[in-house]
């Protein structure tokens, strides 16, 4: 892992086409702006996470588990 300290106005630069740049620190938080490319998905972590957990949940998915899905004729 890389570790870097940054200041506010400064920037790292990720590949050719990203840019984090910090644009505030107030307390324990620090604000900070993304650029990258349209086609680049961004996401918190936390979010990153938990769509993680939902699409494993929707792998496990068993039509036969719907109610009246197989109906006997």
């Amino acid at each position: 892992m890389l570790v870097l300290s940054r200041k506010i106005g400064q920037s790292i630069i990720i590949g050719n086409d990203i840019e984090i740049k910090i644009l505030r620190i107030d307390g324990g938080e620090i604000k900070i702006g993304i650029e990258a490319p349209k086609d680049v998905k961004v996401l918190r972590k936390e979010l990153y996470e938990e769509l993680l957990k939902e699409n494993k949940e929707a792998v496990k998915f068993d039509i036969k588990n719907l109610p009246g899905f197989f109906k006997k004729k």
